[in-house]
């Protein structure tokens, strides 16, 4: 179907806002993505893209047929989980994300099991600490880790992840342990900062209720393991799911602070759209998650 496999390379085309981008997505390279939206436009008779040497814009026509195009991929990919039910044999890409730490330590080792059970299901698993966007990245579920926005997707509730504030045996040694919550904005935290970040704020649970501390630390970072391999550094006090630190703690690497007063628990999630809900290879390996994982965050 090289219409409508051009189609999708033109809608990933227009989300990621780049030629190369859309290709990789679709695991095709510049060249012969560049060469199926020729083709699409061609088959129009109609340019869809103004082309210059650093940006790619979507004409009036390309935005017309953008929201048209969309609504036929959604019909096909509905219309092939109807007929994946119905042979009994679920098929096609999956498209998961997941926190880099989390998704590395634990979704990533679950998949190969799955994929032996389902071999026709291919997984796109995108690990990033980001919050993510399913529409814009067309994800058909998401792991998340943290509070979630108000939203129309559905969602299936992994655990409440217990967290704790760590830091280096050696950095503890230098500037002291921390005594109480107040005492955390004399040390370098290290935050998990973003656009749209959701931990600007470090909520600790104390007798009175939770306490909401604005922190500062003189560097931060994207990623979580990035926050850890600092930790180890002893280059301050960091705020993690406690599973994730668990082999550190163990070793001696990290200790535990304020442990009378951790941090909130964090809720651990499984998203997908609604209307994915009849798809089986989303039903089947959301579950096949699920009973992994719950057993291992008791």
């Amino acid at each position: 179907m090289p219409y409508v496999e051009s189609i999708k390379v033109f809608v990933r085309v227009v989300e990621l806002g780049s030629i190369t981008s859309g290709g990789r997505d679709l695991r095709l390279t510049p060249a012969v993505a560049s060469n199926r939206i020729k083709e699409l436009e061609k088959r129009l008779g109609l340019r869809l893209f103004d082309r210059t040497t650093r940006k790619l814009r979507t004409t009036e026509a390309g935005e017309l047929f953008y929201d048209h195009a969309c609504k036929v991929i959604a019909a096909l990919d509905d219309a092939e989980a109807v007929l994946a039910g119905f042979s009994g044999q679920p098929r096609g890409v999956l498209r998961v994300s997941a926190p880099l730490g989390l998704g590395q330590r634990m979704i990533a080792p679950l998949v190969p099991a799955f994929s032996d059970e389902h071999p026709e299901v291919q997984v796109q698993l995108r690990l990033t600490d980001r919050r993510i966007d399913m529409l814009d990245d067309r994800l058909d579920a998401a792991f998340v880790l943290g509070e979630l926005p108000d939203s129309n997707f559905k969602q299936r509730k992994i655990a409440d992840c217990p967290r704790m504030l760590a830091a280096a045996p050696g950095y503890l040694a230098k500037h002291g342990t921390p005594k109480t919550p107040e005492d955390l904005s004399k040390h370098n935290c290290l935050l998990l900062r973003f656009p749209r970040s959701p931990e600007y704020f470090w909520t600790l649970q104390t007798d009175s209720g939770p306490k909401k501390l604005n922190l500062r630390g003189r560097f931060d970072a994207d990623t979580g393991d990035v926050l850890t391999a600092w930790a180890l550094a002893e280059q301050g006090i960091i705020n993690k799911p406690r599973i994730e630190l668990e082999a550190h703690l163990q070793s001696g690497a990290l200790v535990e602070v304020l442990p009378d007063t951790p941090p909130m628990p964090t809720p651990f999630v499984c998203l997908y759209p609604h209307r994915k809900l009849q798809d089986p290879k989303i039903s089947l390996f959301i579950d096949h998650m699920l009973d992994a994982l719950k057993p291992q965050l008791k």
